[in-house]
């Protein structure tokens, strides 16, 4: 594993070098065009705190808006091109450094570096050495423009000089492909931001007690965060007590935790934007209610055999079908359903109790690019590969079966009701299996009941 204490400069030069070869590899005699994030407005004129784009950021490593990154591979000298923001001690004063044109191409490894407002004099040149332009469309309308006419007139050249770019297209398959094979830099990373959630986590639940409030747990989560070294949370972190575990995306995060409660914390934290995402749930009085335990034991059974199925060569949704069994069939034990597990399974009528997939892949975004499926054939997991694994079983005060099966399942007792349970883990796979990044954070009924 990568010392991340280290200095790493050649090693993230490196990097950046290896992921833009890749992907004009992929290209070929094509050019790719990529664009920066935007500054995004909280209210009025109060902006967010700045995010680059992940594609971007993932070829570049730079890290300001208004930028432009350009792959040529035909180009006889620059392969590898930036337009950024100049210098400006007037602008700087107000809203921070800038790397500047000098500082961009000395960092940043690119053979040439331009202002952003030369943009339009110097883009056709690039454009013209290749046979199609990938470029995302959709996400910049003005800059799509820029891109378009740019195209347009190079293809009204094309009749006389019998070359230039005949297409635009989306550069994410070929791009994404790349970025979820994970270096073993990207998992030090993923590494370092799943131990600081898993203290973050631990701190947590140290914490929560009858009388608190949730917005205090989330406090300290975000404290934690910070503390070690993050960015901050991954995500808005969910710290949902009682029934609101049974909202998927709670996120107000402002009601009493009261005994007798089951406390579902879903919290993940960003380290250089690379992420972690874990959830636990725990009794908030040190003790679990009988349905609750039962219900916990069942949602850790599931997610211990889906782990297990995360293997190299593997179809990605192998994990997500063994867990969908062997909660379909506990809740057949329990009276929760009825019927043939294979026909409860087919008719998804599990989806009453447990309505979202396993799992996603984790990376640069959370819930991270990626393919699930290849048509109707299955896509197989490699070596390099990270995603979460978070089964879980939520019974809404609301809940019911659906009205078309209602007659044919059993109702739903008062004794289920409000609980919501989710356990999750950050698994990598390795060449001989995988490697689960979250496991230090306790999960068993006897480390949950008894404390750290």
């Amino acid at each position: 594993m990568i010392d991340l204490t280290a200095d790493l400069t050649s090693v993230w030069i490196a990097e950046y070098q290896h992921r833009r070869q890749q992907l004009m590899e992929k290209i070929g005699s094509g050019v790719a065009i990529f664009r920066s994030a935007p500054h995004a407005v909280m209210h009025n004129d109060v902006e967010y705190n700045f995010r680059q784009d992940s594609d971007f950021f993932y070829i570049t490593g730079f890290n300001e808006p208004n930028a432009v990154a350009i792959l040529a591979p035909n180009h006889d000298e620059h392969k590898f091109v930036l337009f950024v923001r100049p210098k400006d001690l007037k602008a700087e004063t107000w809203s921070g450094r800038r790397v500047g044109v000098d500082g961009a191409k000395e960092r940043f490894g690119a053979d040439e570096v331009y202002s952003i407002a030369d943009l339009n004099e110097h883009l056709s040149k690039y454009l013209e050495t290749g046979d199609r332009i990938f470029y995302r469309m959709g996400n910049a309308p003005k800059f799509d423009q820029v891109v378009i006419r740019n195209w347009q007139a190079l293809m009204r050249k094309f009749p006389r000089k019998g070359q230039g770019p005949i297409a635009i297209e989306d550069p994410r398959a070929k791009l994404h492909s790349i970025r979820m094979v994970k270096s073993e830099l990207e998992l030090a990373l993923m590494q370092k931001a799943a131990d600081i959630a898993v203290e973050a986590h631990n701190r947590a639940r140290e914490l929560a007690a009858p009388g608190r409030y949730e917005y205090e747990i989330e406090a300290e989560l975000d404290y934690c965060f910070r503390r070690s070294g993050g960015l901050g949370p991954a995500y808005p972190s969910i710290v949902a007590a009682g029934d609101n575990a049974c909202i998927l995306h709670y996120v107000e995060n402002n009601q009493e935790m009261q005994a007798g409660d089951l406390l579902l914390i879903d919290a993940g934290c960003s380290v250089e934007y690379y992420n972690s995402d874990i959830t636990r749930t725990f009794p908030v009085d040190g003790k679990f209610t009988a349905e609750q335990k039962v219900l916990y034991e069942l949602v850790l059974k599931a997610q211990e055999a889906a782990i297990a199925e995360v293997q190299p060569g593997k179809p990605y949704m192998d994990h997500h079908n063994v867990a969908v069994r062997i909660i379909t069939e506990g809740l057949v034990e329990l009276g929760l359903l009825k019927g043939e597990v294979d026909d409860l399974i087919e008719k998804k009528l599990y989806e009453t109790f447990y309505m979202h997939k396993t799992g996603h892949w984790l990376g640069l975004d959370v819930h991270d690019v990626g393919i699930y499926q290849c048509g109707d054939d299955p896509f197989y997991l490699q070596a390099g590969h990270v995603l979460t694994v978070e089964p879980g079983i939520y019974i809404s005060p609301e809940a019911d079966h659906p009205e078309d099966h209602r007659d044919e399942q059993p109702p739903i007792g008062d004794r289920w009701k409000g609980i919501g349970i989710r356990i999750e883990d950050n698994i990598a796979v390795t060449e001989t299996g995988n490697k689960n990044l979250t496991e230090a954070l306790p999960k068993q009924v006897s480390e949950l009941e008894t404390g750290l």
